[in-house]
C-alpha cells in the first residue's frame, strides 16, 4: 500500500472518529435522546412523503437513523450516526451506522433514513448477525427535494426497504451501500 493510500485510508477512519465524538452527540440520556429524535424523524416522514405509512403498515420492524453526518475530504471520508430498531411502537434496540469511503469527493451532508425489514426472516437476519453492512439485497428509495418517493416502495418484494430523506448540505449524494450498522448498548 503506497504512503498515499495508507494516509487516504488513515483520514477516511479519522474523519469517522471524528464524526462519532461530535455529530450525534446524546450525553448521558442517550437512549431517551435518540429516541425522541426518533420520534420526530418518523413524524416528519410520514407528513412529508404518506406513501411510507403504507411500508410502516407492511414492515416487521423499521430501523431509523434520524441524523447521519457525511463528510468528504481530500480523498477519503465517513459517515456515523445512531438511531433505533423499532418492531411495532416500541424500540428494542439501537444501533450505530459508520461507512468510511476512498475516492474523490469533497462536501458534508446530513441526512435521515429508515431501513424497512418487510419480511420476520429478514428482521431477524438483522437482529442476529453481529453487524450487517447494507448490500445488494436493500432496495434504495431516494428523496430528492419537492419530489415524491419512488412509487414501488408500496408493491416491492425486496426483504429490506431503504428510505434516505431529509437530506441537508453539499455532497456528492447519499447511499447506504457500505454503511455498516451495530448494536450498540446504551
Amino acid at each position: 500500500m503506497s504512503s498515499l493510500h495508507r494516509r487516504a485510508f488513515i483520514g477516511a477512519f479519522g474523519s469517522v472518529a471524528l464524526l462519532s465524538a461530535c455529530a450525534n452527540r446524546t450525553g448521558n440520556s442517550a437512549a431517551a435522546q435518540i429516541n425522541a429524535r426518533v420520534d420526530a424523524v418518523l413524524e416528519f416522514l410520514y407528513a412529508n412523503h404518506p406513501e411510507t405509512t403504507e411500508l410502516r403498515d407492511k414492515a416487521q420492524g423499521i430501523l431509523i437513523m434520524p441524523v447521519v453526518t457525511k463528510l468528504g475530504l481530500l480523498g477519503a471520508g465517513g459517515a456515523y450516526g445512531r438511531g433505533a430498531l423499532r418492531v411495532g411502537d416500541a424500540t428494542v434496540d439501537y444501533y450505530s451506522a459508520v461507512s468510511a469511503t476512498l475516492g474523490p469527493q469533497f462536501g458534508a451532508q446530513q441526512y435521515s433514513h429508515a431501513l424497512f425489514f418487510m419480511t420476520e426472516e429478514a428482521l431477524h437476519t438483522f437482529r442476529s448477525s453481529p453487524g450487517l453492512a447494507a448490500g445488494s439485497d436493500v432496495e434504495f428509495v431516494l428523496s430528492r427535494e419537492a419530489e415524491n418517493l419512488s412509487a414501488e416502495t408500496t408493491t416491492s418484494l425486496n426483504p429490506v426497504i431503504a428510505v434516505i430523506f431529509g437530506k441537508a448540505g453539499l455532497s456528492a449524494g447519499a447511499t447506504l451501500k457500505g454503511v455498516k450498522y451495530t448494536r450498540i448498548i446504551l
